[in-house]
Formats: C-alpha cells, structure tokens, sequence
C-alpha cells in the first residue's frame, strides 16, 4: 500500500494524539471528515496503524527503565526467546547485527525488582553474556 503525505499528515497527528475525533484531525489537515475516516479504515486495513494505546505518564509508568544488551549461543534464541517473555519486567525484545544479538528493554519499580531480572536474564540458558545500561533521563521521544 502507498502512502502519501497526507497519510504521513494524519499518522503524525494520531501519534501527538491517539483520541482526537475525527472532526478534528480533519479540520487540522483541512479534510472532509468522511475523507479522514476512509483513510484511517484504509490505514487499519492494511496494517499501516495497528492499533492505538495510552502512554502512561509517571504516577503509574515503571520507575527505572534499562536496556539489556544480550549475547546468545547458535541456536539457541527459541529458549533465550521463551525464557524472556516468562520475566514480567522485559517489555521489547529486538534482534540486533553487531556484537550483541539482542537488544532487551526492560522496566521495573525498584531497583531489587531490575537486578532480578538482570539477574534470571544472565542465568538463562543458551546467554553466553549480557551488558546492562540503565536510563537515567529521557532526552528526546518521538513515540507520539
């Protein structure tokens, strides 16, 4: 499916704000309400949105956040994979080129709770090893 700029208009709308109607994303680009509506159906149909969240903000959001850099041994990422979805803190897993081959992003209220989980990710079986980098600030995000 193509997408225009109008699309990439209301994408970026929707990213700013998932709720707003849609009387008003279509005053914002200066569209027919009707026409905005057909483009998001087309846009959910195809996959292009797949669905709208909340972000949450602080008072119920995980205090601290950190960033698992993992090595695993060949053949081995459908247990490292299963053992990483079992641990309630990992929240996105993503597969990396480079030295490590995974790139695991977790979240935790305390810092007992994130050295737990640091701790049952380094004792799974097939990580050879892993490095850890705890966020302190966010400087810039874009996630809408």
């Amino acid at each position: 499916m193509q997408i225009d700029e109008t699309d990439r208009a209301l994408i970026t709308c929707l990213q700013t704000n998932a709720r707003q109607p849609v009387a008003d994303l279509a005053r914002t680009l200066g569209l027919a309400r009707t026409t905005v509506q057909a483009r998001l159906d087309r846009l959910e149909r195809s996959g292009t949105i797949i669905g709208y969240t909340a972000r949450l903000g602080a008072a119920v959001d995980a205090k601290l956040h950190a960033t698992a850099l993992v090595s695993i041994e060949p053949r081995s990422s459908p247990a490292v994979l299963a053992r990483l979805r079992s641990l309630p803190g990992v929240r996105v897993v993503h597969t990396t080129s480079g030295r490590f081959d995974l790139l695991v992003q977790i979240a935790a209220d305390t810092t007992e709770e994130l050295d737990e989980t640091l701790d049952k990710i380094g004792e799974a079986r097939g990580v050879k090893s892993s490095e850890s980098l705890i966020h302190l600030s966010t400087k810039l995000d874009r996630r809408g």
